[in-house]
């Protein structure tokens, strides 16, 4: 088992109590944010958070604490600070060196499948509105087949390796056409890419 690994070669393994302090609705929703729109301030985030600036500084300061954001410095100012959300992934390691991790696992799990379903809803709401172009590129598939773990691992590590390829070149493509790190060409909008591969029940 490995989640919340963002597409990138190298992602920080993080430890069980890291993963617990993780584990929190409000910090999730805001490392979320942070990584899906970019660096943000606290004042930011309360706002789309729906939340005090002082809860989110607050949990800004936990999630900073165990290294899964960072100050951005060179948009800070000395009222202001901006955070932006730092790579990581977790495993059953996190679950061998403290079992109580698994509660935070559920959770993280629970809230990243709720997100998963929001995101989805809201396109399917939306999507006739979409332009034609947008609504013919995107993707709901899914496969049944008897697997081994190793034949699943196998296509995870594939899968995994693929998507890393295609964002690496998605973001060298847009530095080339606009020098930018937010989306600066008219045809060039943030995708989410899902993967989700489980067993099901023993059959019998």
């Amino acid at each position: 088992m490995t989640i919340r690994k963002p597409p990138a070669d190298r992602a920080r393994e993080i430890d069980a109590a890291t993963l617990k302090a993780f584990a929190h609705p409000l910090r999730i929703r805001m490392y979320d944010y942070l990584k899906d729109h970019g660096a943000a301030t606290a004042s930011t985030l309360a706002e789309a958070m729906g939340e005090s600036s002082g809860q989110t500084s607050y949990h800004l300061r936990q999630l900073a604490k165990h290294g899964l954001i960072a100050e951005d410095a060179s948009r800070g100012t000395a009222r202001e600070r901006w955070w932006e959300a730092q790579g990581f992934s977790f495993g059953l390691e996190a679950v061998d060196e403290d079992p109580a991790a698994l509660t935070a696992v559920d959770l993280v799990m629970r809230q990243g499948v709720e997100e998963r379903r929001r995101r989805q809803l809201e396109w399917i709401d939306r999507q006739r509105d979409e332009e034609r172009r947008w609504q013919e590129v995107v993707s709901f598939n899914e496969a049944t087949v008897a697997m081994t773990p190793e034949e699943l691992h196998e296509v995870c590590e594939a899968l995994g390796e693929l998507v890393s390829e295609h964002v690496r070149r998605a973001k060298a493509s847009r530095c080339e056409e606009d020098g930018r790190p937010a989306n600066g060409h008219a045809d060039r909008r943030t995708v989410k890419i899902y993967t989700q591969l489980f067993p099901l029940p023993p059959e019998g």
